[in-house]
């Protein structure tokens, strides 16, 4: 029964998440409904998923997938958050290969881009305050946690200030799991 939970839980998740940050929140309320994790152990997946190579989904449904069902586990859960990505794909190539000229499907894909950007910055400050600011609870906020994330932001918007061009996220990634290492 857990491995047609897990397949039917992530394969919610692929049909329904757009993009790989924008999928976080969806990730969560699933993986907490079920109670495959804790909400401090989503955090940790969620870290551990964004520093290790390949797209975030594709991560924490393997990682939950192997937690909860072992090697079968892992990879129905990973085959379900795959899945609907590669018949969409398949579908639009077959039927729609000139559908991306349209202005149309431009203007859709255009505004979306401000849905998903508000998506990732409301899971960002959701775990800021949740995991990094644990205020509401009475709990002490975690300096380390505190002192990463600035030293982040600093990072992010000093190099865009000083070197006139963005961080790349993979040095920005390399970076925030060196002070993890180092603080943790």
């Amino acid at each position: 029964m857990i491995l047609l939970n897990l397949f039917l839980g992530f394969l919610q998740v692929g049909c329904f998440a757009f993009g790989a940050y924008g999928a976080i929140p969806l990730i969560r309320d699933i993986v907490l409904s079920h109670g495959w994790a804790t909400d401090e152990m989503m955090a940790y997946i969620i870290a551990v998923s964004e520093s290790t190579p390949g797209p975030i989904m594709i991560n924490i449904a393997t990682y939950v997938g192997s937690s909860q069902g072992g090697l079968p586990g892992a990879a129905l859960a990973t085959l379900a958050v795959v899945l609907p990505s590669y018949c969409i794909i398949l579908l639009i190539t077959a039927i729609l290969r000139n559908a991306l000229e349209n202005p149309y499907v431009k203007a859709i894909l255009q505004g979306l881009k401000p849905c998903v950007i508000g998506i990732i910055l409301a899971t960002g400050a959701y775990m800021l305050i949740h995991d990094c600011l644990p205020l509401s609870q009475g709990d002490a906020a975690d300096a380390k946690a505190v002192l990463i994330t600035a030293a982040l932001a600093a990072a992010c918007f000093g190099c865009r200030l000083f070197a006139e061009k963005p961080l790349s996220p993979f040095r920005l990634i390399l970076f925030g799991a060196l002070l993890g290492v180092l603080a943790y």
